[in-house]
């Protein structure tokens, strides 16, 4: 069959889908179930760029999935449509800390929305901020800046902040307010005390959703997405309660339901099932624990592959680093010490990628347990990914049942 015909045969099956993009991170809806309070609150303190005042500064906190950003993305859309039509300018920035992550490229971004042509590398950091602060006070106008996934921004120094939060002292015109968003509850605790006091004017808390809430959540977006009759009922409900697990992630379970849907569609279903909905679960899962994998350090790395290697229950810290250090001088790695692989160890517990427990073993003392709880030919296979790990692809364990002290490896 020729590729055209192929794609003629797909676009005449019935979709599911009518509008996919309503379940993606990046929608907005025009209601937001379950956040009037959060909403009214900023709201009520964004009301004074409306007035020609310089609103507080907001820092947002919550887990991820609560909402945080389609709230503040929702109340900043709605000020600079009120302010439009009282004609007092005001303009809202959003970016994202986790993609522009230095404090050059967020200046670099804030100036290029006031039309200063500043080079994308280069330039001295205080030049690109004088740059930005000439640009913002052509005119009379309120510039909101939410500043989402601040906390990573902070990591690499809080100078930015420190000169965005005190930039209305230096301003004749134009007057700014900083709403940071963050996952991380504690953040603020390793700010400069300067940059805390004017930063973190006003907080907003942001609880997860219950199972109940991401029903509805679901609902409202399953009546735009989908044609009428695509769902079965149990798909919503099931959605939100594994999403509830998640600590109540609404952005969970609105992959989840859209997954369930395009596996649906792939399987030329013309109805989303209970089946499709724990496929998703299983794919978005997986798909979670590969990304992990394949973003660990190389060390992290040899660990694990020793682990999957060895490929049972019950191992002990030190089989591992029997293995681990076989795999270091096949590959021509430094070798860490076994302290320093079980903190590696714990790394990867805390990431869900092997499970380690200590048990008792009586008069002997206390050990740590570990298994490999992803998937083994798929972790193994992310692994091999790793050009500094491929040529481990064909070693395999002797017996197992020879004394850890002689483990060796063979090609």
């Amino acid at each position: 069959m020729e590729l055209s015909q192929l794609f003629e045969d797909l676009l005449s099956i019935k979709p599911i889908f009518v509008n996919r993009e309503v379940l993606r991170p990046s929608y907005t809806p025009d209601y937001l179930p379950h956040r009037k309070e959060q909403i009214n609150r900023m709201a009520t303190i964004l009301v004074a760029a409306i007035r020609g005042e310089t609103p507080s500064n907001i820092l947002i906190y919550g887990k991820s999935g609560t909402g945080k950003t389609a709230v503040a993305k929702y109340v900043g859309r709605e000020l600079e449509r009120t302010c439009e039509v009282r004609r007092n300018p005001c303009t809202v920035l959003y970016i994202n800390c986790e993609v522009v992550d230095t404090q050059y490229r967020v200046l670099y971004h804030l100036a290029g929305h006031f039309d200063r042509e500043i080079p994308s590398t280069g330039w001295p950091t205080d030049q690109v901020y004088a740059e930005f602060k000439n640009g913002i006070d052509t005119e009379s106008r309120t510039v909101i800046i939410i500043l989402d996934e601040v906390d990573k921004l902070v990591k690499k120094g809080d100078e930015i902040l420190y000169n965005l939060s005190r930039i209305n002292s230096e301003l004749d015109n134009a007057k700014v307010s900083i709403i940071g968003i963050s996952n991380d509850l504690k953040f603020i605790e390793f700010l400069d005390p300067r940059v805390r006091s004017s930063l973190g004017e006003e907080e907003i808390i942001f609880p997860p959703y219950d199972a109940n809430q991401l029903r509805d959540i679901l609902e409202q977006r399953a009546n735009m997405a989908f044609r009428q009759g695509t769902l079965d009922p149990e798909v919503i409900p099931l959605c939100a309660a594994f999403a509830a697990q998640e600590h109540g992630d609404a952005r969970r379970a609105l992959d989840l339901l859209r997954v369930s849907a395009e596996l649906a569609e792939r399987s030329q279903s013309d109805i989303v099932k209970e089946e499709h909905v724990r496929w998703a679960q299983d794919k978005i899962e997986l798909d979670r624990i590969v990304e992990v994998v394949r973003t660990l350090p190389t060390q992290s790395k040899l660990v694990l592959y020793s682990m999957v290697l060895l490929n049972r229950k019950g191992l002990t810290t030190g089989e591992v680093y029997k293995v681990y250090k076989d795999l270091c001088h096949k590959t021509d790695m430094a070798v860490l010490t076994q302290r320093r692989v079980t903190d590696l160890i714990s790394e990867l517990d805390m990431l869900g990628i092997v499970n380690a427990i200590v048990v008792s073993k009586g008069r002997y003392g206390r050990t740590k347990e570990i298994s490999v709880s992803t998937p083994t030919e798929q972790t193994k296979s992310v692994l091999l990914e790793d050009y500094r790990l491929k040529s481990l692809g064909g070693i395999r364990l002797k017996s197992v049942s020879i004394p850890v002290t002689q483990t060796r490896l063979y090609e």
